[in-house]
């Protein structure tokens, strides 16, 4: 199984970034995803959710109205796309596949100037 991470970088603070995860050797559309984000110092936490089954969503409050996580089950990737972003998102991003077992990309860094 591998997960593989792309799209973060460098970004001014208002800008956007569209991160991608492409899986292999899974059954891609039998997972639950999210992304997580663990900044300098601070634990890692759960930034957004979309479920295997009707696509429900959720988001902690600190990015709600300003990402959005959905998925492609034919190309086998979730996206987090993320809009007005600030300094305090700045951490490195990981996706996460779940069901029997759980699966976590290797994470990618974000780094949003002021």
């Amino acid at each position: 199984v591998q997960l593989v991470e792309s799209g973060g970088g460098l970004v001014q603070s208002g800008g956007s970034l569209r991160l991608s995860c492409a899986a292999s050797g899974v059954t891609f559309s039998q997972y639950d995803l999210s992304w997580y984000r663990q900044a300098p110092g601070k634990e890692r936490e759960l930034v957004a959710a979309i479920a295997r089954v009707g696509g429900a969503t959720n988001y902690v409050e600190s990015v709600k109205g300003r990402f959005t996580i959905s998925r492609d089950n034919a190309k086998e990737t979730v996206y987090l796309q993320m809009s007005r972003l600030k300094p305090d998102d700045t951490a490195v991003y990981y996706c996460k596949m779940v069901r029997y077992r759980e699966y976590w990309g290797q994470g990618i860094q974000v780094t949003v100037s002021s």
